[in-house]
């Protein structure tokens, strides 16, 4: 719980301003761990972290509605579901009924089959039809806060991620935030020719030009790179 706290004080520190905590795996081919366990990973955790900081937003990143009632109750406020409640039916109902904000992303299959499913005529298309009828969904489930999330990485090639971020502007239109996840990611290291731990700069790059395009929430791993870029786009518009 030491190494948790230490992490979450670092990220406060370089200006987060939520903090993401999940207990199950989305990387491409994970196996689900089981609600059970994804409980014991993260509740003791939020707590602590809420009472430690009780200023910080915590989020939940789960697509389990009791995963993110449990969460909630311990400290957490919203909810950041890669499934878009396609993994579980009560998803949006029971976040309406919390009252908190909503994260839905775009994602085909799930993260076991997610790759075998990156199949697009038109991705940007395919994604903006989705996220027309989740919005649909959850203002009818009580949501009032939406937050849309492209999903790149998620049932995406790199050349689907590309044209995402190029035409992220498009999603403006459903008059919702829209989040950014690309923090080094496989679309920027293995198209650079680096590793993980080299992506700093690339993801950096990959973020400034989705604040250029209209993202208004960045889920990275380096904070300080990231309140940098978003500080100097904001400066840049400014003038």
């Amino acid at each position: 719980m030491d190494e948790v706290l230490k992490q979450a004080e670092k990220m406060i520190r370089e200006g987060a301003d939520l903090l993401d905590i999940g207990g199950q795996s989305t990387h491409p081919g994970a196996e689900q761990v089981g609600v059970s366990e994804e409980l014991q990973r993260v509740i003791e955790s939020i707590r602590s972290i809420h009472n430690h900081f009780p200023e910080a937003v915590l989020s939940i990143d789960t697509y389990s509605s009791k995963v993110a009632l449990e969460a909630i109750a311990a400290g957490a406020s919203m909810v950041n579901d890669v499934s878009g409640g396609n993994m579980d039916a009560s998803m949006l109902k029971v976040v309406g009924g919390l009252n908190v904000p909503y994260v839905c992303m775009h994602m085909k299959g799930d993260p076991l089959t997610m790759q075998k499913e990156a199949v697009y005529e038109d991705v940007t298309l395919e994604v903006l039809d989705y996220f027309i009828e989740k919005k649909a969904a959850c203002i009818k489930a009580g949501i009032k806060d939406l937050i849309l999330d492209p999903g790149f990485g998620f049932a995406k090639t790199s050349r689907h991620n590309f044209e995402l971020l190029r035409k992220l502007s498009v999603f403006r239109m459903l008059d919702c935030p829209i989040l950014l996840g690309l923090s080094r990611k496989a679309t920027i290291y293995k198209t650079l020719g680096i590793g993980p731990g080299e992506a700093l700069n690339g993801t950096t790059v990959m973020n400034t030009v989705g604040l250029m395009q209209g993202a208004q929430i960045l889920r990275v791993h380096d904070v300080r790179e990231a309140k940098e870029a978003v500080e100097l786009v904001t400066a840049m518009r400014a003038t």
